[in-house]
């Protein structure tokens, strides 16, 4: 069984995204293990959008397999409930797989899991967890880490990749995919993903230009000029360029150069494409003039990224 421990005022979609992953696993996998929520005590539980899920005990006969911690606004109390840390360190001692979801890495840390591991949690939370927990290796800009048997996620819908992660483990990716398929989920994102997105940090990328730039990032492998972008918007090149760095407060190379640079860095990362492959695919042409404009970015040629991924 795949429990998935919640507590007063936890996040919702924490506990439902990979719920909803494990249920469709069962479906195209009849054997794989069913899915139930458990908290201290049985009965409802509050989420801290105001809807109830029916938990079981902690002291449920069922046998868990994989025990996944949600965050939310209430685990600052779990953090403090001695049943539920010591719950929490006997699964984690029984070689059960033990993951957490956002901020239910505290709960993790709490119980001394994450010493000495590598772990992430959602950005927001990096100075205090730090503070917290010096002894983890936080890792902020992570989609979600696994150290061993213990995986932690970042915010909310990283549970859900990392959920399909569990799946792609225990069952193969073929069937991940399938479940990410009947998600509508554009694709899985892999553990080395930044919690960051290109498109997120203009002013508005869901704007007047909100379409323009979704297009461009699937098209990277073209030559993407000003005067290509301004005819797709219907715009004369000049005032494409002033009214596109006025809304979005970048210029539009600059904009597709960062959105060439996370489409690169996540192939870099998480596949084992030929670096050549992914500067052709991602318009950077060459090899060279991709690998100065990740040091520019990032501070690394694209092969330190990938051993730093693997090592993971």
């Amino acid at each position: 069984m795949i429990g998935i421990l919640v507590f007063p005022d936890f996040q919702l979609l924490d506990a439902a995204g990979p719920a909803s992953v494990f249920e469709l696993a069962r479906r195209v996998v009849p054997a794989a293990p069913n899915v139930r929520m458990i908290a201290l005590q049985a009965g409802p539980v509050r989420s801290s959008c105001g809807v109830d899920v029916l938990a079981s005990s902690l002291r449920s006969k069922s046998a868990i397999t994989t025990l996944i911690v949600a965050g939310g606004l209430g685990v600052e109390a779990a953090t403090e409930c001695r049943t539920t840390l010591a719950f929490v360190r006997r699964l984690a001692r029984r070689g059960v797989r033990v993951a957490s979801v956002c901020s239910g890495a505290y709960i993790l840390a709490a119980a001394g899991l994450l010493d000495g591991r590598k772990a992430t949690t959602h950005w927001c939370r990096t100075q205090d967890f730090v503070s917290r927990y010096p002894k983890v290796k936080l890792d902020p800009d992570r989609i979600f880490l696994r150290d061993g048997n213990v995986w932690t996620s970042a915010g909310v819908t990283a549970g859900i990749d990392l959920a399909l992660a569990i799946v792609a483990d225990d069952h193969g990716e073929p069937v991940a995919k399938e479940v990410a398929c009947q998600l509508v989920l554009y694709h899985r994102r892999s553990g080395g993903q930044s919690q960051f997105s290109s498109l997120l940090e203009l002013k508005t990328p869901n704007g007047r230009f909100g379409p323009l730039l979704s297009w461009v990032r699937e098209h990277l492998d073209k030559p993407l000029t000003v005067d290509d972008l301004a005819d797709r918007a219907g715009l004369s090149p000049r005032h494409f360029a002033r009214v596109f760095t006025a809304e979005t407060g970048s210029t539009p190379s600059k904009a597709i150069e960062r959105l060439r640079l996370e489409v690169a860095r996540e192939h870099v990362q998480s596949s084992g494409e030929l670096i050549e492959r992914v500067a052709e695919a991602t318009g950077f042409r060459d090899a060279e003039r991709m690998r100065r404009a990740f040091v520019r970015a990032f501070g690394q040629p694209p092969q330190s990224l990938r051993r730093a991924a693997r090592s993971r």
